[in-house]
């Protein structure tokens, strides 16, 4: 049997892979791992956004303060809906409960 440039062996063609075979996780969890991520992202988010007035001392013209805090305050509003979306979308999508999961009956 040949092998490629990288030294692993050429599998040839209309054998299956030999091997375990891919895990298939359904759809619908792994729309809720992802909200999940995107939940515990978002004070990260928010902390960058907070601390982004703190680089405009350097602009060459100053920002009013007016503005800054109209800014914080969007910022603030707009985390506050995300955050609402977010545990709306959570409490719609049901953990899927299985033989093979985690949190099963007792």
């Amino acid at each position: 049997m040949s092998s490629t440039g990288s030294g692993l062996p050429i599998r040839p063609s209309g054998k299956p892979p030999t091997g375990p075979a891919p895990i298939q996780v359904e759809r619908q969890t792994v729309r809720r791992r992802r909200l999940i991520d995107a939940t515990c992202a978002l004070p990260l988010l928010g902390w960058i956004l907070w601390w982004l007035p703190l680089l405009w001392n350097g602009a060459a013209e100053s920002v009013p303060a007016s503005q800054a805090l109209i800014y914080i305050f969007g910022v603030w509003i707009a985390l506050a809906i995300g955050v609402g979306r977010l545990v709306h979308l959570l409490t719609r999508s049901r953990p899927v409960v299985g033989p093979g999961t985690y949190g099963g009956g007792r």
